[in-house]
């Protein structure tokens, strides 16, 4: 049980890794600072490892669809970093990915 917990706790990390990933790439484009460039590629890549890795520890069917956990830091960090409007249509849209992945982990 210990294991599987801290294998979900990767789950999570992985996706959080994905998104700060795009965050960097999104800054790159408009700074032009190739060190926003290689710090997104060693997040995303950080967390393609991890998906590698967790393929091989949890079932197909629990690490593809978790990938949609992206679309939820995704909406956060774009709030935090890039100031965007998070509408109620963004935030039903993660109410129901959330609960689709809670009946997956069930």
């Amino acid at each position: 049980m210990k294991n599987e917990l801290f294998l979900y706790f990767l789950l999570i990390v992985m996706t959080i890794l994905g998104s700060l990933g795009s965050v960097f790439f999104k800054s790159f484009t408009v700074k032009k600072q190739y060190s926003l460039l290689f710090f997104g590629l060693s997040l995303y890549g950080g967390g393609a490892l991890l998906n590698i890795y967790l393929l091989k520890k949890l079932p197909y069917t629990l690490i593809v669809p978790a990938n949609a956990l992206t679309f939820f830091w995704t909406i956060l960090l774009a709030k935090i970093f890039f100031k965007e409007t998070i509408g109620l249509l963004k935030i039903s849209g993660l109410i129901f990915i959330l609960l689709g992945l809670l009946l997956l982990v069930r």
